[in-house]
């Protein structure tokens, strides 16, 4: 069995290639599943035009699910899906969608329904945010995140789960988060949003079971993707000391997640938080935009 391929960073490399993994990696990456483990099922991913979902809908489209991607950009959407399509040969559809409006995305899901055939899984993947201190963020900048993290995610759980009430259907819904268990320093607006659609969702988790509607979240830690290169350098050289195993995990960790979560084998699974961090809640806290002087050992006290 070929080894996964694992990112392990050298700071010293001046030449380490800065991206995640490739499209073609993603189309022969090795998967612990069967070829049909998703055969038929109908998937929405947000946030598919990179990173997280990118992996995912490739990972979707190989396990034999019917795939939908959104995103705002219709440029990176459609490059995925011919991408998708050349080494797989599976067709998913697309569209660009601001999932800050809930009126877009009323019609988003009305139109996955009906490109697909239904829907049988959400993936709330798309997100944003930037390193900051919180004493500094500006008000716009705020709201900018909270818009996107928390109201764009509630806004695609709760169309999503009105028209499965209405047909009369079950769903799954896999939101992917962070673990925001320890906080996150320059990170406080997303990590604020976040957790609240952590506690969202166990919340729903309770009030949608009638209805046959599951929500769990992921919480990725330090991963690795074509994205990952917006912070400093020098919060970059020490992101994999944030966990025992001193490794960044990558897209297609996270990509398996959501696939097992929306498989079969997590039909008893409700309400909870799937943490991928290498132990990172346990052991070390990320700065994403450098440590201050105050708290690094060579400091002030």
């Amino acid at each position: 069995m070929a080894q996964p391929k694992i990112f392990k960073p050298d700071p010293n490399d001046p030449d380490r290639p800065k991206r995640g993994l490739t499209s073609d990696d993603l189309a022969v990456r090795e998967t612990v599943y069967r070829p049909d483990l998703l055969q038929g099922q109908k998937v929405l991913i947000s946030g598919g035009g990179s990173g997280l979902g990118k992996a995912a809908a490739f990972l979707a489209a190989r396990l034999g699910a019917k795939v939908a991607i959104c995103g705002r950009s219709e440029d990176k959407l459609e490059l995925v899906r011919d991408e998708i399509h050349k080494a797989t040969g599976v067709e998913i559809h697309t569209q660009s969608t601001n999932i800050r409006d809930p009126e877009a995305v009323e019609a988003l899901i009305a139109d996955v329904h009906a490109q697909l055939g239904g829907l049988d899984t959400l993936v709330n993947n798309a997100g944003g945010q930037f390193p900051q201190d919180a004493i500094d963020f500006s008000r716009k900048g705020w709201l900018a995140v909270i818009d996107t993290n928390l109201n764009g995610s509630w806004w695609m759980m709760q169309e999503a789960a009105k028209v499965w009430r209405e047909k009369g259907q079950p769903g799954n819904i896999v939101n992917i988060v962070a673990n925001v268990e320890r906080g996150m320093p320059q990170a406080a607006h997303t990590c604020a949003a976040r957790a609240g659609v952590i506690y969202l969702s166990k919340t729903l988790a309770t009030e949608w079971a009638p209805f046959q509607i599951r929500i769990n979240c992921i919480g990725p830690g330090v991963i690795e993707t074509e994205g990952f290169y917006m912070y400093p350098e020098e919060a970059l050289k020490r992101f994999h000391k944030a966990n025992p195993m001193k490794m960044r995990g990558d897209a297609w960790d996270v990509a398996e997640a959501i696939a097992y979560l929306a498989s079969p084998a997590a039909r008893f699974i409700n309400g909870d938080l799937l943490v991928l961090d290498g132990g990172q809640a346990q052991w070390g806290v990320i700065w994403p935009a450098g440590m201050p002087d105050y708290f690094s050992e060579d400091g002030a006290a």
